[in-house]
């Protein structure tokens, strides 16, 4: 009986592991197929310089360039330069040969070539560049080219597994898998236009400009960058959205240029560091994007945006942070209408703006006069004097109080107060003869040309 009972013991044991081993191997996805259907339509690119850099001169010996400058002759010994590759990877988006990829893959180049995973190699021509996006649009010459299908990055999950095909290190078409880690990262730079897709998957030089797959086998991504202290992958890369990167492919292949909106603000990214601010200002949270000046002639300024406001949402889609702003106002062409809903003195108002062009921009240039110096007690423990010829005043002193606890600094230009605008020191003493007795208030300050805020308590 013991016997029989410990053979029925093994075979139930035996039963449960395969049961748990079966349970794993349906939880964990299968990317054969993925891989099979989509391999063709990535490639492989290779840009190569002729021309030699200034680093590559700078590195020959100071007697050499203190006789010959930049020019050698022909029998010179010294071993000159060589050609400088890059090497990157990007995907078939057109039967007629159109290839995505990186403008830093291709930027500066005097060749760029492209290799199927046939072996094939054809020259290719550099049909547009993006650096605002780091977008880039390659042509090759032929027809009937395997072409990707493309996802919708906008339906992206948090936690949903993706898959990069690339050339890591010249190793091509290796394929690498991960989840999506968040959404929305702004990385600031040259790339601010990008709210990228952050993942896990394993991306390394010689990837940048590949696809990023979905489970369906879209394309919902291109991968661009990486964060690391070693050179190689450290479990954090960063994608653009195929929504984004389709938009300024269609203009790169249109007119060989992008044009995107503009909007005409200047933000101030500590609010949303800041609750205590964000309180003084009437909201709850410190979730928006402060707006710290209007440039003059603006889509903004037409449209009746104001300093002071808190700019939470952009035609339908929400504002977290000031980084959100310029990908949703760059993803319009000028000319497009939007709605734009904001915090005013607490409470919400809904506008209409025409967006503008960014190469449209002029930035205000402002004089600073000397001021008149007067002197006035106030609850704040400052000294201000009116500014000639401008609005705001100025701070002359600033002693033991609030303010200065508040990190207010003598020479700041005091503009605004709780949603008012400060004209002048009349303005001023009004104001803070009337500040709350238990609460903060919001103080905006032109420091030298940087707008700064301050919330300083009352209570």
């Amino acid at each position: 009986m013991k016997k029989y009972l410990a053979i029925i013991w093994t075979m139930s044991v035996m039963l449960a592991v395969s049961s748990v081993v079966s349970a794993a191997n349906l939880a964990l996805p299968d990317f054969t197929e993925l891989v099979q259907d989509n391999s063709d339509s990535v490639v492989k690119i290779v840009a190569e310089s002729e021309s030699v850099s200034q680093a590559q001169v700078e590195q020959l010996p100071e007697i050499f360039r203190y006789f010959f400058g930049d020019q050698f002759p022909d029998d010179f010994g010294y071993q000159s330069p060589q050609p400088s590759e890059s090497l990157g990877s990007g995907f078939i988006i057109s039967e007629d040969g159109y290839i995505l990829t990186n403008n830093h893959v291709v930027n500066g180049a005097d060749k760029v070539s492209v290799r199927m995973t046939t072996g094939d190699v054809y020259d290719a021509e550099v049909i547009g560049t993006d650096p605002g996006t780091d977008i880039a649009v390659v042509k090759i010459e032929g027809k009937d080219f395997p072409v990707v299908e493309f996802g919708d990055s906008d339906e992206l999950k948090v936690g949903e597994w993706v898959l990069a095909i690339g050339s890591p290190f010249n190793f091509e078409y290796s394929v690498t898998a991960g989840i999506v880690s968040a959404k929305g990262r702004a990385l600031g730079g040259t790339d601010r236009y990008v709210p990228f897709i952050q993942t896990d998957v394993a991306i390394n030089p010689g990837n940048s400009g590949g696809p990023l797959f979905n489970m369906d086998g879209e394309v919902v991504g291109i991968n661009s960058q990486i964060y690391t202290r070693s050179g190689g992958f450290m479990g954090v890369s960063f994608a653009i959205p195929i929504n984004i990167a389709m938009k300024v492919a269609k203009q790169l292949k249109e007119t060989g240029e992008v044009q995107r909106g503009w909007l005409g603000v200047e933000m101030y990214p500590p609010f949303n560091e800041d609750i205590e601010l964000a309180r003084s200002m009437g909201l709850s949270r410190a979730e928006g994007a402060l707006i710290a000046r209007v440039l003059p002639d603006s889509p903004a300024e037409e449209a009746g945006l104001k300093a002071d406001d808190v700019l939470i949402e952009v035609d339908g889609h929400p504002v977290r942070r000031y980084s959100d702003v310029p990908p949703l106002i760059g993803a319009f062409s000028p000319g497009d209408k939007v709605r734009l809903k904001v915090i005013r003195g607490g409470d919400e108002k809904e506008l209409k703006v025409v967006i503008g062009s960014i190469n449209n921009a002029q930035l205000a240039q402002s004089e600073q006069p000397v001021p008149d110096k007067t002197v006035a007690d106030n609850p704040l423990n400052i000294v201000v004097s009116d500014e000639q010829g401008l609005k705001g005043v100025r701070v002359e002193e600033v002693f033991t109080g609030p303010a200065k606890r508040a990190g207010m600094r003598k020479g700041d230009v005091i503009t605004m107060m709780r949603n008012e605008f400060v004209d002048s020191k009349s303005d001023f003493d009004r104001i803070v003869n009337n500040l709350p007795k238990n609460g903060a208030v919001a103080v905006r300050i032109l420091r030298g040309s940087n707008i700064v805020y301050l919330a300083i308590p009352t209570r």
